[in-house]
């Protein structure tokens, strides 16, 4: 028999308050008093303290490249070096003060922000309509899964290189460490559905998860599908097992 979610929810939730109970302190988790929601900060680092680990933040991401060593080079001169402008939530990564401008067959995006830290391979992450502007047709692909992708020329203040592959729409998908799907009872690159609550919410589907040590428990969406749902930065929404 398939249990429902409000039932693997509430054995879970047992399960936590039977720990905390007992003290046991393999678990990573203390449960308190009964309360509505969990710090995502507290979850993300394994000290939490209150019941609904199924609420997640939302991060939203604006068009934005990630750049090789080789690239940087050519774009920003030999031996140039990102320039840290804010860290992101995901330790390590940050967003750089550097931009460019890709230019496709059909027109151009500017001020494009640089992530860093550099990758082994350029990347660039753009929503459906900017695939129109530039005239490609990006498809929706998984970070670093870049075979059969379009390309476009990237424009930067030292020159400019063609790339032939590496632009793609983002997947949405969440990211948490591995005591964390190991406590909802996810796997890395299982699909989960979301529940998005207000005036224009809905349920986002195939949402990917995305479970590694060194990461930080956050939905990233794109910023059409941040539009459509009225959606923003650290918004809660919550993750419903398929």
């Amino acid at each position: 028999m398939e249990l429902k979610h409000d039932t693997i929810e509430r054995i879970i939730r047992e399960a936590l308050a039977q720990m905390s109970a007992q003290g046991i302190a393999g678990a990573g988790v203390s449960v308190e008093a009964p309360a509505s929601s969990m710090s995502v900060e507290a979850l993300a680092s394994g000290k939490t303290t209150e019941r609904d680990p199924f609420l997640v933040s939302i991060g939203v991401s604006n068009r934005h490249i990630h750049l090789s060593r080789t690239d940087m080079d050519a774009l920003f001169g030999p031996g140039s070096q990102l320039t840290r402008k804010k860290a992101m939530k995901q330790p390590g990564q940050f967003a750089a003060e550097e931009t460019v401008t890709l230019k496709g067959r059909k027109g151009s995006l500017t001020k494009v922000r640089v992530l860093g830290p550099l990758r082994k391979e350029t990347q660039i992450e753009v929503s459906v309509a900017d695939g129109f502007t530039l005239g490609i047709t990006p498809p929706l692909r998984m970070s670093g899964h870049l075979d059969d992708t379009p390309g476009v020329e990237i424009i930067g203040p030292q020159g400019s290189v063609q790339r032939d592959r590496g632009v793609i729409v983002a997947l949405r998908h969440i990211h948490m460490p591995p005591e964390t799907a190991a406590l909802l009872g996810l796997r890395n690159g299982e699909e989960v559905d979301v529940e998005v609550g207000g005036e224009r919410g809905g349920v986002l589907r195939k949402v990917v998860v995305r479970a590694a040590e060194a990461s930080a428990y956050e939905m990233h969406i794109d910023v059409e599908e941040a539009n459509a749902l009225c959606l923003k930065n650290d918004d809660l929404v919550r993750i419903r097992k398929i």
